[in-house]
């Protein structure tokens, strides 16, 4: 008879979270000399850890781990080993561990092409089970520890996208593992940055199809292992850490610094020219949008501020971003800052970079993209030593104004009534009062609350770039991309207007880019729900062409 006490295969995926919860009882097995961590994750939450050591000889390939897993799997595994020939043939697969209250032991012996396995419950023996598999096929588990697939994060580095991985399943189950697209991130940890390559694979079982994603690093290790599908995660515990982030784009020379802020550190990168003989170089701080915005600024798989930045040390000056306070590596707490408290982490930045050697204090800009041009705007009117300032895609209305044509803009595109319409808008009106005085906020639906009960939304929305721009006595550039739904074109020429209403009026110019949206790339309607169909994820040269030959001029050293 077939295994009535084992893993059902039916639970064959990656986390067996349609089994019934088990109640493991014995420890894992130590660790083996060399082992690396992972992490094990359901839905967002850590279920488990699995150690896993990997180990070549003469004899082939050697992986063992250990590790436990919580509700709603409940396994103990004392010992998982999978061993292979140096071609991955192969040749031997171990469970040994506690399921379902009971101790097990699982063994897959191959000879040629034919796989046996035995399994043996609380040491009384049950029927064997004989399986035909290719000379090349991976010995998986139907459990969540994910040690045999090192075996795949080995294997598909090697192979095109189409090309396929025999697979079984212990103890009776065949299938096979489909390459997809691949594709390389680096993720930079306290230890330095980690090349993965990512593969999309495909695991083509006999009634349906999983996708998964595999991450391996530079020798092959497996790094990661996601399967949206199961909301499950299994992530190396460097990678996993919080200390860890994704860099999707660098240079060669960037440095990873740090910068005293109030109270705590935010995280940045400093990009470097390559070719500079300048004692003394200008310095630009990019200031990125609303949100959890880190020091790239990605959204939708375009890193706006990554790649300005590039642009600007390819073109001789001194850049540093950052991760916004409370995201990534930064310090603080987002959810208690305002506009305010954004633009004090600004000066802090521009105050760090103004301090070193290689940097003209002089000759120190700041760069804000949506969100990021208001906090700009605010630091400038505080701070003497930002001797310029750039704002792209900024809002030159108050805040709660913005926001109220952005939602009739939405409301256009839609199919409501204009009665249907005009209260929405109405309710906008009402939260936004409630937020403004505090009055009425307990009246909101609780969900609507959670959204707009905040220190940076009720800035937002009182945030007013005419009560600020009196007091910017620095240089200013507008750039608008013309076909930017967000935040409107009009707003460029609002921004442009206050600015020279100033005393004495300092220099301003104003770039609209035509054909570009509010990410700064072209597009076709400039629609929030084209974003994610957009084909060019490059900021337009346009766009940075503009900023850098405003700040080459504005920035220009003084004539000796």
């Amino acid at each position: 008879m077939p295994f009535p006490h084992s893993i059902r295969v039916a639970c064959a995926t990656l986390i067996a979270g349609a089994c019934v919860a088990v109640s493991a009882q014995q420890p894992p097995a130590p660790p083996e000399p060399g082992a690396t961590t992972y992490n094990i994750l359901l839905r967002g939450q850590q279920i488990g850890t699995e150690s896993i050591a990997v180990t070549r000889s003469a004899e082939g390939w050697n992986i063992v781990s250990s590790g436990r897993i919580a509700a709603p799997v409940d396994v103990v595994a004392r010992r998982v080993q999978v061993r292979y020939t140096p071609e991955w043939h192969p040749i031997e697969f171990t469970f040994d561990g506690t399921i379902r209250g009971q101790h097990q032991v699982m063994q897959t012996t191959v000879e040629g092409t034919t796989a046996t396995t035995q399994l043996t419950v609380d040491g009384i023996p049950a029927d064997s089970v004989t399986n035909t598999i290719a000379p090349d096929t991976a010995l998986l588990t139907p459990n969540s520890f994910v040690a045999p697939y090192e075996a795949v994060s080995h294997r598909v580095r090697g192979l095109q996208p189409g090309a396929t991985i025999p697979a079984l399943s212990v103890p009776q189950m065949t299938f096979t593992v489909r390459v997809g697209e691949s594709s390389e991130d680096r993720i930079q940890t306290t230890s330095g940055i980690v090349v993965a390559h990512r593969t999309r694979i495909t695991l083509a079982l006999p009634t349906t199809t999983i996708d998964a994603d595999i991450w391996s690093d530079d020798t092959g290790r497996l790094v990661r292992l996601s399967v949206p599908s199961q909301s499950v995660d299994v992530v190396r515990e460097d990678i996993g850490a919080v200390s860890s982030r994704s860099v999707p784009i660098s240079r060669p020379n960037d440095e990873q610094v740090k910068i005293p802020a109030n109270g705590f550190v935010l995280a940045g990168t400093l990009s470097r020219p390559t070719d500079t003989t300048a004692a003394r170089l200008p310095a630009v701080v990019l200031v990125g949008g609303s949100g959890p915005t880190d020091r790239d600024e990605m959204v939708f798989n375009i890193p706006i501020l990554g790649q300005i930045a590039g642009a600007l040390a390819d073109a001789g000056f001194m850049v540093l971003r950052y991760d916004k306070r409370g995201i990534g590596q930064s310090g603080g707490r987002a959810e208690a800052a305002s506009l305010t408290d954004f633009a004090e982490d600004a000066r802090a930045a521009v105050r760090w970079l103004a301090d070193r050697k290689d940097v003209d204090p002089k000759r120190v800009a700041l760069v804000g993209h949506s969100e990021g041009g208001a906090v700009a705007l605010i630091a400038a009117a505080k701070d003497k030593r930002i001797a310029a300032i750039v704002l792209i895609a900024a809002n030159g209305v108050p805040g709660a104004e913005l926001i109220l044509a952005q939602q009739q803009h939405l409301l256009d595109k839609s199919k409501l009534s204009p009665e249907e319409q005009q209260q929405k808008i109405e309710m906008q009106k009402r939260i936004h009062e409630a937020v403004i005085t505090g009055k009425g906020l307990d009246q909101l639906p609780p969900d609507v609350r959670r959204q707009v009960d905040s220190a940076e939304f009720q800035s937002i929305l009182t945030n007013d770039p005419a009560k600020i721009m009196p007091d910017v006595r620095q240089p200013i550039l507008i750039v608008q991309g013309e076909l930017d739904t967000q935040v409107p074109p009009s707003n460029a020429d609002r921004l442009e207007t206050l600015a020279r209403q100033r005393k004495n009026a300092p220099p301003v110019e104003v770039v609209r880019v035509a054909g570009v949206n509010h990410l700064l790339v072209p597009a076709k309607t400039g629609e929030v729900d084209e974003y994610r169909s957009l084909p060019d994820h490059h900021v337009s040269q346009d766009v940075i062409g503009a900023i850098v030959s405003w700040l080459k001029k504005t920035l220009a050293a003084p004539a000796r």
